[in-house]
């Protein structure tokens, strides 16, 4: 068999079977020459499983406090240049209210891991949402059990935590005092809890091989997680990783591409950074897999002080901009913003 028809054959199966051993995987993200055609792949099965519909969520980053110390990102507890913020109860409610105005089904509420709010207030937040009528994405991080369950009471939808990296070692290398283990505990309670599941990987951070983005893949399928965000490492100049070469957009949208190969009907996000690398970014990761964009409903400063990483894009635009923009972006591919909750069908 060829090089050519032997790629061709590993995306055909993994197109149609939904499912590619770790050798394969590693294959494929090695190969640099038939990329196309994974894309291509990705992007048929995301027409057939989950349309032409994408899914626009409202992004409230409501405070960039963080307890831990991740080296990589822009928000990690001891990086002293970060002017702090968090927001009340009453502007995140108020932010709701205009996404919402502006034709958002669903907010995401996006955090470090700032302990002024705490379960009381979180569930506060979480019932006068929902009185909107708004799904309810959290973000918030590492919590107990009991916590995700009173968030869920409360009447929350989904539970966005990237695992950023299965391989245990460099999870905690990187992530210095926390626990890999904890991190794999609170997943499974969230899936236990009956919330979609969202997690995600980086891509392209220090010492990591294709081998253990493989891995990556496949625990995302072990768990059947309900969304996957993908995005590439950005070195953050104030981050004790700010040397480092980072991730790459072919390398970061091919991970995202077989993710969406081998679970067809979840939902798969354009994610920021992808456009912070390439000018055309979200609309590419559209049409190679993705189904989901998170424009940034957060207003003023505050948008300009969630810095996870250097290049943000939107930083100094509106909500309203936001929206008109990336609707514009989207029927300009011939696809449609969805009228729905966007929860996932499953039909694999």
């Amino acid at each position: 068999m060829t090089e050519r028809s032997n790629i061709q054959a590993l995306i055909d199966k993994a197109e149609t079977t939904h499912d590619l051993t770790k050798d394969e995987l590693v294959t494929l993200l090695q190969d640099r020459q038939y990329e196309a055609e994974v894309f291509a792949a990705a992007d048929r099965v995301r027409q057939k499983y989950v349309g032409d519909e994408v899914h626009l969520r409202g992004l409230i980053e409501f405070s960039n406090r963080c307890k831990q110390n991740c080296l990589y990102c822009g928000l990690r507890r001891d990086n002293s240049k970060v002017s702090r913020y968090r927001l009340d109860v009453d502007t995140i409610i108020d932010f709701a209210v205009k996404a919402k105005s502006y034709g958002y089904r669903t907010v995401v509420l996006q955090s470090g891991e700032d302990e002024w709010f705490d379960v009381d207030k979180m569930v506060d937040i979480i019932k006068k949402i929902k009185e909107l009528g708004l799904a309810i994405t959290i973000s918030v991080g590492e919590k107990s059990r009991e916590v995700y369950q009173a968030y869920r009471d409360a009447g929350a939808d989904r539970y966005l935590l990237r695992i950023e990296t299965t391989d245990k070692e460099l999870y905690e290398k990187l992530d210095p005092g926390m626990s890999w283990d904890n991190r794999m505990r609170c997943l499974y309670d969230l899936k236990e809890l009956g919330f979609e599941l969202g997690s995600g990987c980086l891509v392209g951070i220090p010492g990591q091989t294709v081998e253990s983005l493989a891995d990556d893949i496949l625990f995302f399928k072990e768990i059947d997680a309900d969304m996957i965000g993908v995005g590439p490492f950005i070195p953050n100049p104030d981050t004790p990783l700010a040397d480092e070469a980072g991730g790459t957009f072919e390398l970061s949208t091919k991970v995202m591409a077989l993710i969406r190969l081998l679970l067809p009907d979840i939902n798969i996000p354009a994610t920021t950074a992808m456009e912070s690398l390439n000018p055309q970014g979200r609309v590419l990761a559209l049409q190679r897999g993705a189904n989901v964009v998170m424009p940034n409903v957060t207003e003023g400063e505050y948008r300009q002080l969630y810095l996870l990483y250097p290049g943000k894009i939107c930083i100094n635009d509106t909500p309203a901009h936001c929206r008109s923009c990336i609707t514009g972006k989207i029927t300009g591919i011939g696809r449609k913003v969805s009228e729905t909750h966007g929860y996932r069908v499953k039909r694999a």
